[in-house]
């Protein structure tokens, strides 16, 4: 009598760990389809230049600005998440509302040289979004004299 008890208990987990499984194999394949449906659905950007040369500017006017502009290249709406500059004498101002495909946003860039030392300079703006490359970054050059 205790072997076709423990015979049934085994059988029922046994069925009830199959069903488990299968319940995942399910879950596992929508999770595939929705992710192949989401890849169909992506922002991308694309900057008309990824680089801006100052040239050479005086020491008593040492503030210069530039404007990256760029393009939602994507399907879905293109969120700017930030833009940092790599050093605090450069201040990068970007556009905060969503992006449409196919609409156009900017990334301001200014260059404040005030007590710097004359010479050439390199700094980044890195561009933080929800885009299929989510970190692009600028470059900004020139040379204080």
């Amino acid at each position: 009598m205790k072997r076709i008890i423990s015979l049934c208990l085994v059988a029922l987990v046994a069925t009830a760990l199959q069903a488990q499984v299968q319940t995942q194999k399910v879950s596992t394949s929508e999770v595939k389809a929705q992710a192949s449906t989401n890849a169909e659905n992506f922002a991308d950007i694309k900057f008309d230049t990824l680089r801006h040369d100052f040239g050479k500017f005086s020491k008593d006017d040492p503030i210069v600005k530039c404007v990256f502009n760029f393009t939602n290249v994507g399907t879905a709406p293109l969120i700017i998440n930030a833009a940092m500059a790599s050093c605090g004498c450069t201040v990068a101002d970007y556009t905060k509302t969503p992006v449409k495909p196919g609409e156009k946003g900017v990334i301001n860039v200014t260059y404040n040289g005030t007590d710097k030392f004359p010479g050439h300079f390199q700094k980044t703006i890195s561009v933080r979004s929800n885009a299929k490359t989510p970190l692009v970054r600028l470059l900004i050059e020139g040379t204080m004299e």
